[in-house]
């Protein structure tokens, strides 16, 4: 198994390249949706967050109102803090535990992920690295344009993230990495798939 990580800024369109990894045979494990799983009611967040945050992040079928959560934390940096201090141990574990299932795939596995750092490298095993660059407006055009998020919403999301050299200084940090333009639109990204599934391809060989 080769780890490869797949990462970039919100709206870079990193996981719809994943999912175009997943449709040539890469198995994905998808941090953003394991992030989704432990806040749900029994998962190992939910009392933590509801403890910190108050019933007001709570819909009325009591699972977590992540918007209301959201526009709490990242406007406050106090609070972004305290929901990273609560949901990235439990994410972490289970991402863990996810790719260690995955240990014996004879190819590449992706790992989509949103956040990444030195120690989440290390702590993945991150083999290899495909960083999805973007332009903070284009990114910017497509979380308002087509994922519903107000200009000023967007803009404190990608903010609150990792800038763009911080992404690229993370090459450093692996033995294998690439950094690919995803500023055009789907045509382009089929023809970065191709590229990266050819660099996948090479590492593997």
């Amino acid at each position: 198994m080769l780890l490869v990580a797949v990462t970039g800024g919100i709206g870079s369109g990193k996981s719809s390249l994943a999912g175009s990894l997943a449709k040539l045979g890469a198995p994905v494990v998808d941090a953003d949706r394991v992030a989704r799983q432990v806040v749900e009611p029994g998962g190992p967040a939910y009392e933590a967050l509801l403890a910190r945050f108050g019933p007001g992040i709570r819909t009325a079928d009591g699972a977590i109102d992540r918007p209301a959560l959201a526009a709490i934390a990242f406007n406050d940096e106090g609070a972004l803090a305290d929901l990273n201090r609560i949901t990235h141990p439990v994410i972490g574990a289970e991402v863990i535990r996810r790719i260690a299932e995955l240990e014996h795939h004879d190819g590449p596995v992706v790992l989509d992920v949103p956040l990444l750092n030195a120690t989440s490298i290390r702590l993945y095993r991150v083999g290899a690295l495909v960083v999805v660059d973007t332009p903070e407006e284009v990114a910017l055009q497509r979380l308002v344009e087509h994922r519903g998020f107000t200009e000023a919403d967007a803009r404190s999301r990608i903010a609150a993230q990792s800038s763009r050299a911080e992404r690229r200084a993370l090459l450093d940090l692996v033995d294998h990495g690439l950094v690919v333009d995803n500023s055009g639109g789907l045509a382009a990204l089929e023809r970065i798939c191709d590229e990266v599934w050819h660099w996948l391809d090479d590492l593997m060989a």
